[in-house]
């Protein structure tokens, strides 16, 4: 018996004529999207000299900056820094890093010198192995207070090309990339 929201059964056909009709429209979008990455392109070519330039030139302003002030500690003695033409600059007081080689070791030691902050030096963290647990049959898996959630069918409606996802942020990867410049050391 068919659905009676339906005035027709629904064919093959029918599916056929909306995944073209689907599909002109994403390919027309595609095209967008490719005239779009291609300016971009050719922004970045148009630009890439002077931002490159621009790069470079900051990097060594800051490096002569640099140099001046370690030469002109006396100069950073109270206040230790200074701000000029938005610039801060001068001496900080850096945090020192922790470092360890063996770390059962310090553990052991911790345990040994200092057993009444034990709990609070050494963290112990225990969760859940999910992949080991999805193999229990479903009785332990009760047994244990997790249950088993059955997959279920859900529509699907998503290009094989996945062109539009990637755009945003490949722009940005790009860019540096091309400039060979990590993320931390624009300055």
């Amino acid at each position: 018996m068919s659905d009676p929201t339906y005035a027709q059964e629904i064919t093959l056909s029918d599916l056929e004529k909306s995944a073209r009709q689907y599909s002109e429209a994403h390919d027309e979008l595609r095209s967008i999207v490719r005239d779009l990455e291609d300016a971009i392109q050719a922004i970045k070519r148009a630009r890439y000299s002077m931002l490159k330039r621009s790069l470079n030139k900051t990097a060594d302003r800051q490096s002569a900056l640099a140099a001046l002030i370690t030469s002109a500690r006396h100069l950073f003695v109270k206040p230790r820094t200074i701000t000029m033409h938005g610039v801060q600059f001068g001496f900080r007081k850096s945090k020192g890093t922790l470092d360890w080689e063996d770390t059962d070791q310090v553990v052991k030691l911790i345990r040994k010198h200092l057993p009444d902050q034990a709990d609070v030096l050494i963290r112990t963290t225990e969760t859940p192995n999910a992949k080991a647990i999805e193999q229990l049959p479903v009785n332990d898996l009760k047994r244990i207070g997790c249950t088993l959630t059955e997959s279920s069918d859900s529509i699907v409606i998503k290009a094989t090309d996945s062109e539009l996802e990637k755009f945003v942020s490949k722009i940005l990867e790009d860019t540096l990339e091309e400039m060979e410049v990590e993320p931390a050391d624009v300055p």
